[in-house]
């Protein structure tokens, strides 16, 4: 049971950071002069397409991040199912 708060806990974190990542962060959680005042980490979100800017990818920038996005939480279910199998 406790290993599976984990690792509810890890995904949950994960998704977080994701969405924050996006452009559908809608929070403003911490000052201006970003989180831990470092400026590059604004309390707006939409960081990918702040990385993106200027470049071909521009455009894509939401389907990068839906990408991203289920590679990192199947990177997640992987790790999980390592960790956790049982042995025989």
């Amino acid at each position: 049971m406790t290993r599976r708060i984990i690792w509810m806990s890890i995904t949950a974190i994960a998704a977080l950071v994701l969405f924050y990542l996006s452009r559908f962060w809608i929070f403003s959680f911490w000052s201006r002069e970003g989180l831990f005042g470092v400026s590059e980490l604004r309390p707006q979100g939409g960081l990918l397409a702040r990385w993106l800017r200027g470049t071909d990818f521009a455009p894509f920038e939401l389907l990068i991040w839906v990408v991203g996005f289920f590679v990192i939480l199947t990177w997640l279910e992987k790790a999980y199912g390592k960790i956790n199998q049982r042995k025989k």
